[in-house]
């Protein structure tokens, strides 16, 4: 049976990751969970799962509930306390959201701990710093976004295989066809409504600016060691085709699915066993047409400071993360219109200094700055 420390446990893929638990019981065991705020849904899951330990890294919420845990799970709060959950896992699956994903992260590495990655901004802040530390340790690294499983599965689980090319894809999000004037006009309800994924709100909303596209890519430079150059990115609006290898004899693999996240959740797992995970079979002859378009950069504001970040290197993609959270946040908080996003990260972009050396305070610095940045620049020019 593999254990798991879960952090991230009450957001949307925590909830999927107890799901595939819940369906092969005999083969895996969450012994440590880790959540932020969310104590309802956190409690029920203690009441279900039974981990040996369990943490809430948002103090005050922890203290509200410390009498309610059951007997037998050590219960901590504060995000110190908290990194201990990994200390419990054979595999530690990081789906915690934000900057904090790096943290515990980086603490998997340290204990030698494989790694389920479903936190993006591990490796889009400190991709060099971590993917150094990897290789150092000698542990595997699981990628659970759905484009790079499907990268990972054409490569054959390998994040050292050789290829000429990788291409990932996108749905486009709600607005891929949208003028400037009618982006002005969107409100966070509209922006919430993707077309083909249920996620989370600060993805959902990163996926309608292609901000997350962007991300992606920096993770595809650090996982699988390639030059800008050699990631390609397409819109694939139905959402069918998650990403796909061409290799140097001009073959492509490509790894097709209808959308959902149980798939490459539970194949981080259980690889390179692959288990039933009640996905709806393919049926072709009534799938339609699958179009691929062009994702223009300079179309898609965020997505364009995000390659930008990354032809920068060093601590910038570290900062683009930061001001970004920030930007998004103030956006569902109605303190901003959509556009201004994208003017809020590109203005604390202006303002990060470079810094070459990276390690995880120089990492934590950066995005300290950034969000102050940011802030700065919402105060000056918001609704």
């Amino acid at each position: 049976m593999k254990t798991i420390a879960l952090i991230g446990s009450t957001g949307s893929i925590g909830r999927q990751v107890c799901s595939v638990v819940r369906r092969y019981p005999e083969k895996f065991k969450i012994a440590g969970m880790v959540a932020n705020s969310s104590t309802e849904t956190f409690l029920q899951q203690v009441a279900e799962f039974k981990p040996a330990f369990a943490a809430l890294a948002d103090e005050e919420a922890g203290k509200r509930i410390a009498h309610l845990i059951p007997e037998g799970v050590k219960f901590v709060y504060g995000e110190k306390a908290s990194a201990e959950a990994i200390e419990y896992g054979d595999v530690a699956f990081v789906a915690a959201t934000g900057f904090a994903g790096l943290k515990y992260s980086l603490k998997a590495i340290e204990q030698g701990k494989d790694i389920a990655l479903a936190n993006k901004e591990t490796l889009v802040c400190g991709g060099e710093l971590v993917m150094g530390k990897i290789r150092e340790a000698g542990v595997d690294l699981m990628p659970v976004d759905s484009e790079h499983s499907a990268l990972w599965q054409a490569l054959g689980f390998r994040l050292n295989a050789s290829f000429r090319r990788l291409i990932i894809t996108a749905s486009g999000g709600p607005f891929y066809s949208y003028t400037p004037e009618q982006l002005e006009e969107v409100t966070p309800m509209s922006a919430l409504k993707h077309p083909t994924w249920q996620m989370g709100a600060k993805i959902t909303i990163d996926s309608a600016t292609l901000l997350n596209k962007g991300f992606e890519v920096i993770e595809a430079k650090w996982l699988y060691d390639a030059p800008l150059e050699k990631i390609h990115t397409l819109v694939q609006p139905e959402s069918i085709i998650h990403s796909m290898v061409e290799f140097d004899d001009g073959g492509i693999l490509a790894q097709l699915s209808y959308p959902s996240m149980e798939l490459p959740i539970q194949l981080a797992l259980t690889y390179p066993d692959r288990f039933d995970c009640d996905l709806k079979p393919m049926d072709f002859e009534k799938l339609g047409a699958i179009r691929f378009l062009p994702l223009e950069r300079k179309r898609f504001p965020c997505y364009d400071l995000a390659l930008t970040a990354a032809e920068l290197g060093d601590n910038y993609p570290c900062a683009l993360n930061g001001a970004g959270e920030v930007a998004v946040r103030a956006f569902l908080q109605e303190k901003i219109g959509f556009t201004a996003i994208a003017k809020t990260i590109a203005a604390a972009l202006e303002r990060t200094e470079r810094m070459k050396t990276l390690s995880y305070e120089v990492l934590k610095e950066t995005d300290r700055q950034a969000r102050m940045f940011a802030e700065e620049y919402i105060k000056a020019n918001g609704q």
